[in-house]
């Protein structure tokens, strides 16, 4: 903890990489926000070094402005600003172990800094259409906060990652808790996807009150479509699948045909940024 800051019924949104995160969602969700808050000023790091299989999440080499090499070591972050409202961001890879004390440490921090809501924020994979507007659901540790944010994801019961785990320790405490879930194209799930980010920001300034210009997403969702139309419009036998998805006609391939057909286009493509 470098320094605690004096804030005002902050609302704290966070992601953690390590598990299903379609489209980027929630990485970019973060990145996005801090881009815009003011003025964004780091106060904490948990670190992980101990926490982490660093075979799976490397340290990475950085070099000063003399040259010289240093080593990040894998941490999550907290950054404490404003977008019309106090916000506190935390982002990192998810831990190896110790789950259950890693959540605690982020509910005490949370609890310290006068935190009355907290938004997770990520995306799935969906048998959806990339020409369709993203569905977002919603998931929350409270019957009453439900009801509030539909549409929910409620079709789900199996493994889950340290978010979710987190999501739950917050709600314990008593803090207002939700999940936000993009629903990322199955056939794009593995680049990234500026209307999922672009959704997920849109959900946030309805639910958690934060102010973000999304002007600059709507250009980056534009180039995103139309160069993800072009690099279809050499396949038309991909094409042909996903017109007839994004029609919901009944003979739209099965999931295994579709999956199988759009992997093989996107291992010949660049991601689209």
């Amino acid at each position: 903890m470098e320094r605690w800051p004096e804030l005002r019924d902050p609302v704290m949104v966070y992601a953690f990489a390590g598990w299903v995160d379609s489209g980027y969602v929630g990485a970019g969700t973060i990145a996005a926000l801090a881009e815009q808050v003011d003025p964004g000023k780091r106060f904490a790091t948990l670190d992980l070094t101990d926490l982490l299989d660093l075979q799976q999440v490397r340290p990475t080499v950085e070099l000063d402005r003399g040259g010289l090499r240093s080593i990040a070591w894998p941490q999550i972050e907290m950054t404490a600003g404003r977008l019309g409202r106090d916000v506190v961001l935390a982002f990192g890879p998810e831990p190896s172990i110790k789950w259950r004390d890693v959540a605690a440490a982020l509910v005490e921090a949370s609890l310290r800094l006068g935190v009355s809501e907290a938004v997770a924020v990520g995306g799935m994979p969906g048998f959806v259409s990339h020409r369709r507007p993203v569905p977002v659901l919603a998931t929350a540790t409270s019957r009453s906060v439900a009801q509030e944010i539909e549409p929910l994801r409620s079709d789900y019961e199996g493994p889950t990652g340290f978010q979710t785990v987190v999501q739950h320790a917050l709600g314990e405490a008593g803090i207002r808790s939700i999940s936000l879930w993009a629903q990322v194209p199955q056939y794009v799930a593995g680049s990234v996807s500026p209307p999922g980010v672009r959704a997920v920001l849109s959900r946030l300034v309805e639910i958690a009150g934060v102010t973000v210009d999304l002007r600059i997403h709507d250009d980056r969702c534009d180039t995103y479509s139309a160069r993800l139309e072009e690099g279809l419009a050499e396949r038309p036998d991909v094409l042909e699948i996903i017109d007839r998805l994004d029609a919901a006609l009944p003979q739209v391939a099965s999931g295994v045909e579709l999956v199988g057909e759009i992997e093989r286009y996107l291992r010949s493509q660049p991601d689209a940024e």
